[in-house]
């Protein structure tokens, strides 16, 4: 009970312990130069594509009330806010598959309520984010954030699981659903009789499962016994964005006798298109909501807030594990501080909010660091070729980097950083 009697120590804390590293942060990153790139790269794909199958069930599941492009522009506007004020720059701000859930509960209870409906759906989603950020701004200035030293590995890897499991499903879903006729479409068009849609749940499953197969493989293309050095790096590096491009230009060299749609495509408007425009202004149709209902709005506010403070924690804690070796401190309450203001400007903007996401953010440290074993094989290779320079025979250039392993391996860092961690606040 000593951190509820001592309000905004934390964050206090948080801000002062970012205010020492913030400078260098910024200096060692835009002085890192292309370095930076690969990893950037790749944490936009692994990011952007859950997103946009996020938007695309959002679309399906509110019958349009969102769709991809609210996902997109809730995780590029939270996301940029992160990357300049954020206490822990390493985590990964996007719109979540609970977030998405509990958007589908939202929708259907204002849809089947006369004073709500779909009209004020977004209005009313709003009132929940308000109440929302205020719990979120409670937690914060109350030290509620202390617990999360307390929650064990175990915990954190249990709930990237769920994650994990909930992306497999929303998976199967969409390759299920390519072999069927989408809602309110007319099932007489040629596109949707059973030889087209048969053909198109194939290529879907046959683009899917090789864009996934390849994006895995092309990671693993250091350790290929084929190919230059330099060309296994370029594609471990960018295997995973390159792999999007070719498996996006495949899909576009289908026959030409193919009807038009096949395979199916995502539709998605532009920002400023009328079917997006609204959402910009849906804070005057805030006072349009019956006060019952706003006071309601209170329920799924806790849970959601209960949600975000729990995910957004674990996925920081996560993208800051020990063996990372991360020399700057953690913001847990700062950032659920943070948090709690984008979840506002979220709602009121009309777009879903979006918070730390798994696995992404681990993965972005992973993507910043250089693996032990990588490290271990380059000094291998350095010490042998000096070792052939001096014309050495083969006894002792064994010994010397059986000497060069054994001192390596026993150094207590596991994880060591290719432009040094410091810099991470671009990405």
């Amino acid at each position: 009970m000593e951190h509820i009697k001592s309000p905004f120590r934390g964050i206090a804390n948080d801000v002062r312990g970012r205010a020492l590293c913030y400078k260098q942060d910024w200096k060692a990153g835009i002085s890192s130069g292309i370095g930076i790139l690969a990893p950037t790269t790749y944490i936009f794909f692994a990011s952007a594509l859950p997103v946009i199958a996020f938007g695309e069930q959002l679309n399906r599941d509110t019958d349009g009330s969102l769709s991809t492009v609210e996902t997109l522009v809730s995780t590029a506007i939270c996301g940029i806010i992160h990357s300049i004020l954020g206490g822990q720059p390493l985590l990964i701000l996007g719109v979540a598959e609970p977030t998405v859930i509990m958007y589908t509960y939202l929708y259907n209870f204002a849809k089947g309520k006369d004073d709500l409906g779909q009209k004020l759906f977004l209005a009313w989603a709003g009132w929940v984010c308000f109440w929302t950020a205020l719990m979120l701004f409670l937690l914060a200035i109350f030290n509620a954030c202390v617990i999360i030293n307390r929650f064990t590995r175990i915990a954190g890897e249990t709930f990237g699981m769920l994650i994990a499991v909930l992306f497999i499903q929303e998976a199967i879903k969409g390759l299920v659903s390519e072999f069927k006729v989408p809602k309110n479409e007319d099932p007489k068009r040629e596109k949707y009789q059973f030889q087209w849609l048969y053909t198109n749940g194939l290529l879907a499953i046959v683009f899917s499962f090789g864009l996934l197969y390849t994006a895995l493989k092309s990671r693993k293309a250091r350790s290929w016994w084929y190919g230059t050095g330099k060309l296994r790096s370029f594609i471990a590096d960018y295997g995973v964005p390159l792999m999007v491009v070719v498996w996006t230009a495949l899909s576009f060299t289908v026959p030409s006798n193919i009807p038009s749609g096949v395979p199916r495509r995502l539709f998605s408007p532009l920002l400023w298109e009328s079917e997006s425009a609204y959402h910009w202004t849906v804070i005057k149709d805030m006072g349009k909501v019956p006060p019952a209902y706003i006071f309601a709005a209170i329920i799924p506010a806790l849970m959601i807030a209960g949600l975000y403070f729990f995910d957004h924690s674990v996925a920081s804690q996560l993208a800051q594990q020990k063996e990372f070796n991360l020399k700057n401190p953690s913001a847990y309450h700062y950032d659920i501080l943070l948090l709690g203001f984008m979840t506002l400007l979220c709602g009121l903007l009309g777009l879903p909010p979006s918070n730390g996401v798994l696995p992404q953010s681990p993965m972005h440290t992973k993507s910043l660091a250089v693996l032990k074993k990588q490290f271990i094989r380059k000094k291998l290779v350095e010490s042998a070729k000096e070792s052939i320079k001096r014309k050495a025979s083969n006894s002792e250039i064994y010994n010397k980097m059986e000497t060069v392993f054994i001192e390596i391996d026993s150094s207590p860092i596991v994880y060591l950083l290719t432009m040094n961690f410091n810099r991470f606040c671009l990405i």
